[in-house]
């Protein structure tokens, strides 16, 4: 029914304003739609939602993830423009900075002006593709 759907992340918001002004230009999302409750942004193939509401950022759990090789370079660069990232004391993981570390995995989370939390997190099997990508690198 389902599984050959797109889903599409919904985040509330209290105040639009800064809300366009924190996806935009501070996540580098690409707005395509507005109106006066409601931004729509795209990120990679996906669309992220954006609407007022009076429960913004009552949410206490990771509302998007994006999953990425780059999560290193992300955060660094967020926190460039002035985003702070949150630091939990999780179970199986040690904290190195604002990264969060189990094995080859690698996790940061943030928060948007509402509240809302985000994460960020290296995809499955990221460092296996890393060597193999670097293994066909040197044998060329």
């Amino acid at each position: 029914m389902l599984r050959d759907r797109d889903a599409v992340a919904t985040v509330a918001v209290k105040n639009l304003d800064s809300a366009r002004k924190f996806y935009e230009q501070t996540l580098g999302l690409t707005k395509v739609m507005e109106n006066e409750e409601v931004l729509a942004f795209k990120s990679g193939t996906s669309t992220l939602f954006v609407y007022r509401s009076q429960h913004a950022g009552t949410n206490k759990a990771t509302a998007v993830t994006w999953v990425t090789d780059e999560v290193e370079d992300i955060v660094k660069t967020l926190k460039g423009r002035g985003v702070s990232f949150e630091h939990y004391d999780l179970p199986n993981m040690t904290r190195q900075g604002d990264l969060h570390v189990a094995g080859t995995m690698k996790t940061a989370w943030f928060k948007d002006p509402a509240g809302n939390i985000f994460s960020l997190v290296t995809p499955p099997n990221a460092t296996t593709r890393q060597t193999v990508g670097a293994s066909a690198r040197s044998t060329a």
